[in-house]
């Protein structure tokens, strides 16, 4: 969850995206109503878009497409959006590539600079899984760095999207006993995981003393997945693929 909320936090960083969200009239997949779900469909489609196969991807595409087809500003949005713009697409996929990447980083240290290209091209499924074109994803490291700073650049939160991400933030979706503990819990990690630019935009404050406390925990964390079996860490993925493939022969709902 603190992941999620730190990743969506990014997403909704450009103001076609924030809005398109905060004013979506597709209650199925609003997570302030349907956060479980919401979950499971945000990890179902990173799974897919990484390790699923042409045709799992394809029922996947499509599953999404439909969802997003009521996903479109209306005369009286502030903001133009339609959720089929392969640009506010190709925004999403780089803040889960930039998600990804980090907790890679931060958990198992970082690649060297085959793998990390290697890793970053391979990401591009992340936004060609949808509507992005091959040939719109950066080509290079050094020319994603440049569209990520133009991006940074053009980071808003009006009060509409920064009230409905603080609901995120702070768990205001899950009912008040699960929020006890949790919720503040969610605000740091969330707050830790995100850039500067996006806490500084967002007025979420953080401290050396902050960092410092992130950062042991991040260690500690890190000795415990270089300890933990690589099948078990990957475990999670393999039940996620099998639960969308189980899915889609029953003919249910992936979104």
């Amino acid at each position: 969850m603190v992941v999620a909320s730190a990743n969506v936090v990014m997403q909704l960083g450009v103001p076609g995206v924030g809005h398109g969200v905060a004013e979506s009239t597709v209650d199925s997949g609003n997570v302030l109503l349907h956060p479980w779900k919401r979950l499971r469909t945000t990890t179902s489609y990173i799974t897919v878009a990484l390790v699923g196969d042409d045709a799992t991807r394809e029922n996947y595409r499509k599953a999404v497409n439909r969802s997003h087809t009521a996903v479109r500003s209306g005369p009286d949005s502030p903001v133009p959006y339609n959720a089929f713009d392969p640009a506010l697409q190709l925004w999403v996929a780089a803040c889960l590539y930039v998600g990804m990447r980090d907790q890679r980083e931060l958990f198992l240290g970082p690649l060297d600079d085959t793998e990390a290209e290697a890793f970053y091209r391979y990401c591009a499924r992340l936004g060609t899984t949808l509507q992005v074109r091959e040939e719109d994803w950066p080509a290079d490291r050094e020319a994603f760095d440049r569209y990520w700073r133009n991006g940074l650049a053009a980071i808003h939160y009006d009060p509409v999207v920064r009230e409905h991400l603080m609901k995120v933030v702070e768990l205001r979706m899950l009912p008040w006993f699960l929020r006890i503990g949790t919720a503040r819990v969610n605000r740091f990690f969330t707050t830790a995981l995100l850039p500067a630019e996006f806490r500084t935009a967002m007025a979420l404050p953080w401290s050396a003393g902050n960092e410092l406390w992130f950062r042991r925990v991040a260690t500690l964390l890190r000795v415990v997945t270089r300890l933990t079996p690589r099948w078990l860490r990957v475990l999670p993925v393999r039940l996620q693929l099998a639960e969308v493939r189980f899915r889609i022969r029953r003919g249910w709902r992936l979104v």
